[in-house]
């Protein structure tokens, strides 16, 4: 695809971030929107509910239709009984629901920080089983071949990026997260999502190179390099405690969606009972990568009230201190 005569390639290389010229540029309000829908089980067939999130974002089949459109959950470990990853009903509606829009392909792609054994998660996860009934194809950007792009955050040393090639080869790109608490960043939602496009075969495991740079620098720099078109955080069944493996479950009931990760993060920590000006990259991203502030977001869908649900935050982990919203505590 091509802009004003330049390749996705050479808007990347340049400096620009992915998606800043999707075709939404004509709707401003719809770049602030998120979509709070409600779901209590993954037992339903999620792909109505997604549609109506993408249908109130103002994503329609001129935006989706012979597009190719990469899917990037969040996988981290083999470890089926703990909600760690996206479930793969979430993946399996997102997927189903960019192929009624139109879409001339949809794939999936993860670089998994942990285990270096990247079909073992799949296996164990169940979202391997998904993507062989569903003929979808699964992209490991921990080896994918990379390219080189300016750093557009430009918060940690880092002056340029390694990307996968994935990247260049997709229209829209979209954050598919868990909810989670993070013993390091506090809360892992669309924006920490983004390190797994970061290939391990470039920056190790667990990607130590980005966490030497600095972990909510990198998380910055990342989301303003890579900016995808679309977040979609699946809180059905979060982690709370000492996430983001550790922690134990934590059903909030919920699926957040937006076209701006930072304004979906914030909603979606609002929902866990986290003030997210406390959440300290969240709070950096604040008007440069996008709102967080709740009177610029425009939320619609479910009312937040009534939904929200304080994941457990632990006193003992720097991380997670002085995070809970007013009126909440750990």
């Amino acid at each position: 695809m091509s802009v004003r005569g330049l390749t996705r390639r050479e808007l990347v290389g340049a400096g620009l971030a992915l998606g800043t010229l999707s075709l939404s540029a004509c709707r401003p309000r719809a770049e602030t929107r998120v979509f709070v829908g409600k779901a209590t089980d993954y037992a339903r067939d999620l792909t109505p509910l997604l549609l109506d999130a993408l249908a109130e974002l103002g994503v329609d089949r001129t935006e989706v239709a012979g597009r190719r459109v990469l899917l990037k959950p969040n996988l981290v470990e083999a470890r089926p009984a703990a909600p760690i990853n996206t479930h793969p009903q979430v993946v399996r509606a997102a997927a189903e629901a960019f192929r009624r829009l139109g879409a001339a392909e949809v794939r999936v792609g993860e670089g998994p920080g942990h285990c270096r054994d990247t079909r073992r998660v799949l296996e164990a996860s169940g979202l391997a089983e998904v993507l062989r009934h569903d003929k979808l194809t699964f992209v490991d950007l921990n080896r994918q071949p990379g390219f080189v792009t300016p750093n557009a955050g430009g918060r940690s040393g880092l002056t340029r990026l390694t990307l996968p090639q994935a990247l260049v080869e997709s229209d829209l790109v979209v954050s598919l997260a868990k909810m989670k608490t993070h013993h390091w960043a506090g809360v892992t939602l669309s924006m920490k999502n983004l390190f797994g496009v970061m290939p391990g075969s470039y920056y190790g495991w667990p990607k130590n190179v980005l966490h030497y740079a600095g972990l909510e620098e990198t998380i910055l720099d990342i989301t303003a390099t890579v900016r995808p078109q679309l977040a979609i955080v699946d809180g059905i069944v979060g982690m709370e405690g000492d996430g983001p493996i550790m922690g134990d479950p934590r059903p909030a009931g919920v699926l957040v969606v937006g076209r701006n990760a930072t304004a979906v993060d914030a909603t979606a920590a609002r929902l866990m009972g986290v003030d997210p000006l406390r959440v300290r990259y969240l709070a950096a991203a604040n008007g440069w990568l996008g709102p967080i502030d709740a009177a610029a977001i425009d939320q619609v869908g479910e009312r937040l009230a009534g939904l929200v649900t304080p994941f457990r935050l632990v006193a003992a982990i720097p991380g997670m201190r002085g995070l809970a919203g007013p009126g909440l505590d750990y």
